[in-house]
């Protein structure tokens, strides 16, 4: 496969999406990539560093999520509507991807009542 080809990888990612996405982040191009991002930035968390801290990063988050768009799933970077050129890839560190890339999966879930009375 030539990877170098936005559309081909896209509709091979998309595949993986239809079938596993695990299938993605457990290809050898993925891994090689995750690899040379952390290397890039050091092994640090960018939102933390952002914040004038230092974490070290294990985690590698797409901007464009993955699902949505799958021609930049092997990506450094891309262009915004504007033109501009921004990063897709960034280290972060768990806690920071959780709550910062992805604050959906920090909802609460609703607790149940004591009793079957709602009042």
């Amino acid at each position: 496969m030539n990877v170098g080809n936005q559309g081909e990888v896209g509709r091979w990612v998309q595949g993986l999406i239809i079938i596993n996405i695990s299938g993605f982040y457990e290809s050898k191009y993925w891994r090689r990539l995750r690899k040379e991002v952390l290397k890039a930035d050091k092994y640090e968390c960018q939102v933390c560093k952002e914040k004038g801290f230092y974490t070290k990063a294990n985690t590698v988050h797409h901007v464009n999520y993955v699902r949505l768009h799958p021609e930049l799933a092997l990506e450094k970077f891309y262009k915004n509507d504007d033109g501009v050129v921004k990063r897709n890839l960034i280290s972060v560190c768990h806690l920071c991807h959780e709550v910062y890339c992805h604050p959906e999966r920090m909802q609460k879930e609703k607790e149940e009542p004591l009793t079957v009375e709602r009042w």
